[in-house]
């Protein structure tokens, strides 16, 4: 592909107004902390909790729907080998949003938190939540390639440069833009994102769908015409595969801070909760326009295009076919407002997945380092911190340039590890910290011996009925979901065994490291005082009163 100095030109109209709307909210932030009584953290972090239902659920949806919600649905559509039936992120955000309305939004908002890990600060203390907030932290900068491999397919397309370079200077960008404001920042320019995104994408499409290069949608859903059919095909062997990526993409998602970052900032409960089922819907509708580009591209002959032969699939650009699209198929100017606004939507969602992972470091690990910590040494922190996620999160698009493997392996993260703690800490009464302490250990044990290819982890666990693709050993079965459940019971098993041991005089009172005799079978936050009235140190009011 050539220059295309006009896309250049747009796209970089579109960062400059994203970079000058974060700028002027970074100055209303610092304004607020200065005459706010609310902490710098919550300020920073929560935009002093003062999110109305309307910008609530523009950060929400944006924050999800941003350059690889776009192009990871197209791509996938588009790939022969997945097709539809693999391209559900749609209908997994939607889910993910209204089962964290109706069971997640409330307990957390309630108790007024500045991060998800904070409900295990007060039940498990500072030590142990130091140590789970690794994995949700780790979760985030596997989110950064996402969103920074669509920023570098934009600009690849218009200025003919290696992918690898166009998302180094693309991440360059966007770790500028982040450091210049806290989360006031993030939600306006998420407005902006979504207007974009939304307009865009439908102004986009009928110009799509209008070309006469491409044969009936309505034939190569379900027949072989240039590809096999855009449907895709779900074998029964890999049912299970389905199921089990389809769980780790829709409930994994609600141990994401990312989530939870935006009902925590809302100005009420009910907001947090409504802006969760209003995103729910508007996920879905924004979901449409990259399906229907997706099946238009592995519907079309190229070579009746200026693309020409072979096709993006057999030349590798799978992952670009989004912005080929719309470069071959509809009039350059419409090519141009289209992708200017998408690398904008992009750039706008990888500062949400900075921000989540900065306020997670912070708050939860280098705060248990440093105890007394100075807001101007916290300011470096969090500076520092947006700084080397950003790289460490750029390098990792050297492993795998497609869009959705990073969005699944961070996925699997906190699906597997983080989800049944975030379960147990909040809706399970009899949990502490040596259940905790198990449940992360089995999972996290499981989850590696069950292999990675991305990563190039030999499954050393395998489940019956698995495969050799290209000398990699692929399960077949949902290890996913047994690892997380696997996780879950070991939390409940070993939190009751430890109860009943120690309340029970089985086991010795000095061994009790955790002292779960003491505080009636749950573990004290660290340096609470002394209590007999249980309810003042759980996290929340549990939905399940379990007993041993």
């Amino acid at each position: 592909m050539a220059l295309h100095t006009a896309g250049l030109i747009v796209m970089v109209g579109f960062y400059l107004l994203v970079m000058a709307i974060g700028i002027w909210a970074s100055v209303k932030s610092k304004r607020m902390e200065k005459s706010s009584l609310s902490g710098q953290m919550e300020v920073s972090f929560l935009a002093n909790r003062r999110v109305t239902l309307a910008v609530g659920v523009f950060t929400m949806t944006a924050t999800w729907v941003g350059g690889a919600f776009i192009i990871g649905v197209a791509e996938t559509v588009y790939d022969p080998t997945k097709g539809l039936v693999w391209a559900l992120i749609p209908l997994q955000m939607s889910l993910s949003f209204i089962i964290g309305g109706l069971f997640f939004a409330k307990p957390m908002r309630d108790k007024k938190y500045i991060t998800m890990m904070d409900p295990f600060q007060e039940k498990y203390g500072k030590k142990l939540t130091g140590l789970l907030a690794v994995v949700p932290f780790i979760s985030e900068v596997m989110w950064v390639p996402v969103t920074l491999i669509s920023l570098g397919v934009t600009v690849s397309v218009f200025s003919d440069l290696p992918l690898s370079l166009s998302t180094w200077i693309s991440a360059a960008v966007a770790i500028l833009y982040t450091v210049l404001g806290g989360l006031y920042s993030v939600a306006f320019t998420d407005v902006i994102q979504l207007t974009l995104v939304f307009c865009s994408l439908w102004l986009c499409a009928p110009f799509v769908l209008a070309s006469d290069v491409y044969s009936d949608l309505s034939l190569t859903v379900f027949n072989h015409t240039y590809q096999e059919p855009w449907l895709g095909r779900l074998d029964p062997d890999n049912m299970w595969r389905w199921i089990d990526n389809f769980l780790a993409m829709s409930v994994g998602n609600l141990a994401f801070q990312d989530f939870h970052q935006r009902t925590l900032s809302s100005s009420s409960t009910s907001t947090a909760r409504m802006m969760c089922f209003i995103a729910a819907g508007v996920v879905l509708v924004l979901g449409i326009p990259p399906v229907l580009i997706g099946a238009v591209a592995a519907s079309t002959d190229w070579n009746m295009t200026s693309y020409g032969s072979p096709s993006p699939y057999e030349r590798g650009e799978a992952a670009m076919v989004l912005p080929i699209v719309l470069l071959h198929l509809t009039p350059t100017a419409v090519f141009v407002v289209g992708m200017g606004a998408i690398a904008g939507a992009a750039m706008s969602s990888t500062d949400s997945c900075l921000l989540a992972a900065t306020s997670i470091f912070t708050t939860n690990i280098y705060k248990l380092i440093r105890n007394q910590v100075s807001d101007r040494e916290l300011q470096w922190v969090i500076r520092i911190t947006i700084l080397v996620v950003g790289i460490g999160g750029t390098s990792l698009t050297y492993l795998d340039s497609r869009v959705l493997a990073f969005w699944i392996l961070s996925s699997d993260l906190t699906y597997t590890i983080m989800l049944p703690q975030l379960i147990c800490v909040l809706f399970i009464r009899i949990s502490n910290s040596y259940g905790a302490t198990a449940g992360y250990i089995v999972a996290f044990v499981m989850r590696v011996l069950c292999g990675e290819p991305v990563f190039s982890l030999p499954a050393v666990l395998r489940f019956p009925d698995g495969t050799v693709e290209d000398g990699v050993y692929i399960q077949r079965w949902p290890f996913k979901t047994i690892c997380m459940l696997s996780s879950l019971l070991s939390i409940v098993a070993i939190s009751c065994m430890a109860s009943l041991l120690f309340n029970k005089g089985i086991l010795p009172e000095n061994w009790d490291v955790f002292k779960v005799k003491a505080w009636g079978g749950l573990s004290p936050p660290e340096g609470a005082p002394e209590s007999d009235n249980d309810n003042e140190i759980v996290a929340s009011e549990p939905m399940l009163n379990s007993k041993c």
